[in-house]
């Protein structure tokens, strides 16, 4: 888990722009869904395609907002990471063809098939939480899955955003989340980058424009806390 805090100075910037540092002081259980990006093998597993190292030391973490959410009537969704692969071409050749290094392609082609995606098996799921894929960065850019159409369909406001890589899909999904008018909130000891540097940065960013960053402990106060 990173040991990082938002800097003195950003939530200083934040104080003078808007004169508090958090943009919401209640949490709806009732409106609002647990997002959990990418837990899945290619980033949580040891020596994995895209390994997230950090990854692993979140679980803990999600497992307790993830009990807390259910304990409250809030859905659970997991969101995983899939690619469809035919005749040689993927439904994502830009990445495939440009991100990836052609060593591990056929390695991460591999680990990314639409029929092996499973949330890691550390986390806690149960049968009533919800699994979606995405084959994009972004869970919410267009036609890269159906979590929009769920979260809307079940009168979700609210996304609390989990997951791997912080400052990747978890941003990206966050940012595209509050585009589209949710009340959007990174967890920021439920999220993992590849180093303290990157997670702080997304972090920061997110805080001053895109929506607020708590930890799983603020996470439930306010979602306790009476309006």
């Amino acid at each position: 888990m990173h040991n990082v805090s938002i800097r003195p100075e950003i939530v200083a910037r934040v104080m003078a722009r808007r004169g508090r540092v958090h943009w919401f002081d209640t949490l709806d259980p009732a409106s609002t869904a647990l997002v959990v990006i990418d837990m899945q093998s290619t980033f949580c597993a040891p020596g994995g395609p895209a390994e997230v190292p950090t990854s692993r030391g979140i679980v803990d973490n999600i497992n307790r907002l993830s009990a807390a959410a259910r304990q409250r009537g809030m859905p659970v969704i997991w969101v995983l990471h899939a690619n469809t692969h035919w005749q040689g071409r993927s439904d994502w050749e830009l990445f495939f063809n440009n991100v990836v290094a052609d060593e591990v392609k056929a390695r991460t082609i591999e680990s990314l098939a639409a029929n092996r995606q499973d949330v890691w098996s550390g986390l806690v799921t149960e049968s009533h939480d919800l699994v979606v894929m995405k084959n994009r960065y972004s869970a919410l850019i267009q036609g890269a899955s159906t979590l929009e159409r769920q979260l809307r369909n079940i009168g979700i406001d609210t996304v609390l955003i989990a997951g791997t890589k912080t400052n990747v899909c978890c941003e990206a999904t966050a940012r595209d989340a509050m585009m589209l008018d949710f009340r959007t909130v990174m967890v920021s000891d439920c999220c993992a980058a590849l180093s303290d540097d990157e997670h702080r940065a997304t972090l920061e960013t997110f805080i001053q424009q895109f929506g607020d960053v708590m930890t799983a402990d603020e996470v439930i106060a306010c979602l306790d806390r009476k309006p």
